[in-house]
Formats: C-alpha cells, sequence, structure tokens
C-alpha cells in the first residue's frame, strides 16, 4: 500500500516544478498545424521521468476511416507545414495490467488578443489561477499528470508495474484524427483516464458533434439596389433561426437520462461567417462554419442526412432562397458516448479522490464531445474525464486554478499506485 501522507506531501513540494512545465507549454502556441514546439515540451518533460517518447504520425489517409473528422491541412498545404504527428511515452514493463493517460496538446486560436489582460500565449500567474491560451483546455491536465507520476514515482519508484502511457494528442479540438491514429497504431491499454479539465469531477458522456459549412447564394447587386437584390447574410439569418429551432427540439424527441441535468445539449453554434469582398455591394455567395449537437442515439451519418434534411425543410418553407444551399462536412464527425457510472474505472477513479479529499465527486455528462468516444467506442476500452477547474475555456483570458492541479494529482497518484496493484487481466 502507497503511504498517501508522503505521497501528499511529495505532490504539494514538487508544485512548482509541475507550475513551471504548465507555462512551458502554454509558452508554446500549439493551435492547428504548429503543434511541434508544445509536443517537444511534452516529450522532454516524461523522458525526465524515464517515459520512452515515440511519435506516431496522422497518416494522409486518415479521413478515409468512417470515424475520422475532415482534416483541417488539406494535401496542398502539408508542403507548408511539418509533419502531422503526436507523442505517447511508455514506462514499465511490456505485459500486465495497462494504463493510457490521456491528454490533447492542440488549443483554439486566442481571437482577439488585444482584449485579454495579457497575451494569450505568455503565461501570466494572478494569485493561484495562470492565465493564457490553453491553460485550462488542457495543458493543465498534462502538469497534472506528471505532478502525480513524479510524485508517486518518487515515493514508490516501482509503482509501475505493467504498461502505462501518456499521449498527447493533436486535433481533438476539430477532428479527434491524432486520437484516432494512435489508437489504430496501438496506442491502447485496460483503461483510459483523460486529463480534461472538469473540476475535478467525473466526466462520463457526451453528446455528439457535427461541423459542417452551409453556403448560401444570393443575387448579387450595388448597395443603391440592395432593396431589390437577395442578400446571403440574410438568407444565412433565416436558416440559423430555423435550426436552432430544430436543435431546441431533439431532447424531447430523443431523450437521455445522461443528459438530464443539460439545459441546453445540442447546441448550434455559428462559429465563423465569411461574404463579400465590398461595403457597398451585396455578397453573391455568403459561408457559415456550424457546430450542430446532436444525439447519442444518432450515428454520424444520421447526423448528416438529418442537417441536410433540415437545411432543406426551412429552405422550402421560406420560399426566399434562389438556389438550395449547400452543406459541406468540415471538421467533427464525432458520435456521443457514454460510460456507465458503475463502471469499476468510475469507481475506482471515484474512491481514489475520495481517499484524498473526504468527499467523492459527482459524475457529469456534457453536451460536447472529448477523445473518450473512440475508446468507449470503438475500441472497449473504458475511459472518462478528470482533470482541473478551469474558466473561460475557448474564451478571453482562460486560465486554471493551480491549487486544483496539485488536489487533481493527489486523486490521480492514488488511482494509479492502486491501478497497478490490483490483479487483472493485461490487454
Amino acid at each position: 500500500m502507497i503511504d498517501t501522507a508522503a505521497l501528499d506531501a511529495t505532490v504539494e513540494r514538487r508544485a512548482e516544478q509541475a507550475f513551471t512545465f504548465l507555462e512551458r507549454l502554454v509558452a508554446a502556441p500549439s493551435t492547428i498545424g504548429s503543434e511541434a514546439g508544445a509536443l517537444e515540451v511534452f516529450a522532454a518533460e516524461i523522458a525526465d521521468l524515464g517515459f520512452t517518447a515515440k511519435r506516431i504520425l496522422v497518416p494522409d489517409d486518415i479521413a478515409t476511416d468512417a470515424r475520422a473528422g475532415v482534416p483541417q491541412v488539406v494535401s496542398a498545404e502539408r508542403s507548408q507545414v511539418a509533419e502531422r504527428y503526436q507523442v505517447v511515452g511508455s514506462l514499465g514493463p511490456d505485459t500486465g495490467r495497462s494504463l493510457l493517460l490521456h491528454g490533447h496538446i492542440d488549443v483554439v486560436p486566442a481571437e482577439t488578443p488585444q482584449l485579454w489582460a495579457s497575451p494569450p500565449f505568455a503565461p501570466r500567474r494572478d494569485g493561484s489561477r495562470l492565465f493564457g491560451r490553453g491553460s485550462g483546455d488542457m495543458k493543465a491536465g498534462f502538469a497534472m499528470g506528471v505532478l502525480a507520476l513524479r510524485s508517486l514515482l518518487e515515493v514508490q519508484p516501482d509503482a509501475i508495474t505493467g504498461p502505462l502511457h501518456f499521449l498527447a494528442a493533436i486535433e481533438e479540438e476539430c477532428t479527434g484524427n491524432g486520437t484516432l491514429s494512435a489508437s489504430l497504431d496501438g496506442v491502447l491499454a485496460d483503461a483510459a483516464i483523460l486529463l480534461e479539465p472538469t473540476d475535478l469531477n467525473i466526466m462520463v458522456g457526451g453528446v455528439g458533434v457535427m461541423w459542417c459549412d452551409i453556403t448560401a447564394e444570393g443575387v448579387s447587386a450595388h448597395a443603391e439596389s440592395a432593396h431589390a437584390a437577395i442578400n446571403p447574410i440574410d438568407l444565412l439569418q433565416r436558416l440559423v433561426a430555423g435550426l436552432r429551432d430544430w436543435s431546441a427540439g431533439l431532447g424531447a424527441l430523443y431523450p437521455d437520462v445522461m443528459l438530464s441535468d443539460v439545459a441546453s445539449p445540442y447546441n448550434i453554434n455559428i462559429g465563423q461567417i465569411r461574404a463579400g469582398d465590398w461595403p457597398s455591394s451585396v455578397p453573391a455567395t455568403a459561408t457559415m462554419r456550424v457546430r450542430v449537437g446532436y444525439p447519442r442515439a444518432w450515428s454520424a451519418l444520421d447526423a448528416e442526412r438529418e442537417i441536410r434534411s433540415t437545411v432543406s425543410s426551412i429552405v422550402e418553407a421560406n420560399g426566399s432562397f434562389p438556389l438550395p444551399p449547400s452543406v459541406t462536412l468540415s471538421g467533427l464527425r464525432a458520435e456521443g458516448y457514454f460510460l456507465d457510472p458503475s463502471d469499476p474505472l468510475v469507481k475506482a477513479v471515484s474512491n481514489a479522490h475520495q481517499d484524498a479529499h473526504g468527499t467523492p465527486p459527482s459524475t457529469f455528462a456534457m453536451g460536447s464531445t472529448t477523445d473518450a468516444r473512440f475508446y468507449v467506442n470503438d475500441f472497449d476500452v473504458p475511459a472518462l474525464c478528470y482533470g482541473p477547474s478551469a474558466s473561460d475555456i475557448h474564451g478571453v483570458d482562460e486560465s486554471v486554478d493551480l491549487d486544483s492541479i496539485v488536489a487533481g494529482a493527489k486523486t490521480l497518484a492514488r488511482f494509479i499506485a492502486t491501478w497497478y496493484e490490483t490483479d487483472a487481466p493485461g490487454r
């Protein structure tokens, strides 16, 4: 049995080392196509822990897999960027009970950096918070994982008695193709813990998510004749209203017990709009990039069919579209997933948290997705998310509570120690 008092003391003593590691990660911008710098920071850190680091390439043909998303770096652009890869570290013997720690190194762009209190990729501490793009979602998870492992291995050097993998994946935010390609390459285990920001609770499920580009064609004209033209931006606004009405009714049509506490599980989000080239011209076309949440009961093909059908119905009912809009898939094609809260993995993490903090964590699902879907849906690997407390993720002045990294590391270190103490068949 692990000496938990010594473990907690070691976590607290090594916390600053983890925080500076997090600062190095945040200072390495890792938006789509630019992840290599942050991956190398991760690789160096886990090598210092004794892991053997390996690159896993994302193959050019990954999009041919029905589970993949639409690649964000197309072939024509590949000559302009480095190879698409992620890093996995491995530790321990080749046989025995195995575990996979998972994080995604990619972050969303930092829109309007002038609105931030400090530059998005210049980590800044303010009391117990660290600010910066990706600090919460989810580079803090890497710091928590490394802090737990470094402390556990110091207190009990022989704690890892089977394969342990630590994956830093790319494209979680937009396709999931990084984790999918790593899984196809054999980076799997008897269970997976995704170190996503969960406020130290356990996330067990998520909805389906699909990205698509919807382009409307209008009738262009000089602004003087705008009253007689058909502005495609106006047409998109009508589509948005119709799509939101449609999505608002999905919860009643497809009730899901895992979403009973989620106010709006199937959100329609308009993330980008492109139209026109001159203020005094009515545009000829307008395109919106849309994120659509959909029920767990649907496959990705079902979701695509329903979206196309709904767009067609809105257009037909409106009567003002000169041509049917085009709908093109443009990123995530993620199906919903759910790990039963009675699963032994959930119980093991909950027990570790209660041992560390005195009360059990809650279990919950969200109207979003994570790469846990691949493990649960496609590879028969129980997977859940557990991680620090973050604020304003994907927003201005994103931050993480540093104390929650320490608290989460105490839970994770206990869980890992117990995981390898338990007899169970290896994968």
